[in-house]
């Protein structure tokens, strides 16, 4: 989806969301300035701000100085481009943050202090990929050795890929 240019409503509270204008990639990021400090990136924003070397000098400015009210993050939300159910997820294999994407669209909003946080956990891509190589890596691992096992009792056991996506989705 492209970037949105109706003023949209903050999923978290219900605020109307201020377009701020990104000129180094020509893009509007939607921010929660006036309630909870949500930040709601169109398809494919989110990814141009996620590591420590991009330039998010005008996020922080939208938000720096203000106090923002405290939202139930245990409420459903919805995107506020397409209308969709957005569903939590994971940010990354570490498990530490979540947020909440739009299967219909694309969209992503993160709570206040998520993208700061979600930058913080990785120096690059290339870090992030490789961690989830590891965890994959140590999960095939656990599997191979609980297959041997199974196959000595005689018992019943998951695929290979139920297994992954079970630990992968689901944990």
């Amino acid at each position: 989806m492209a970037d949105s240019h109706q003023t949209l409503r903050c999923p978290a509270c219900g605020e109307e969301m201020k377009k701020i204008f990104i000129p180094s990639q020509g893009i509007n990021i939607d921010i929660c300035t006036e309630g909870c400090g949500g930040i709601f990136f169109d398809n494919r924003e989110f990814a141009m701000f996620d590591e420590k070397h991009e330039n998010i000098d005008e996020i922080i400015k939208a938000v720096e100085n203000k106090e923002f009210q405290k939202v139930d993050e245990s409420l459903p939300r919805y995107c506020p481009a397409c209308g969709a159910k957005m569903v939590k997820n994971y940010a990354s294999i570490k498990k530490e943050v979540q947020v909440d994407d739009c299967y219909s669209c694309g969209g992503k909003f993160l709570d206040h202090g998520e993208l700061a946080h979600i930058r913080s956990q990785y120096e690059n891509e290339l870090e992030r990929s490789n961690d989830v190589l590891k965890f994959v890596y140590n999960e095939v691992g656990k599997e191979i050795a609980s297959v041997e096992a199974v196959a000595e009792k005689g018992l019943k056991r998951r695929s290979l890929l139920k297994k992954l996506f079970d630990t992968l989705i689901l944990d």
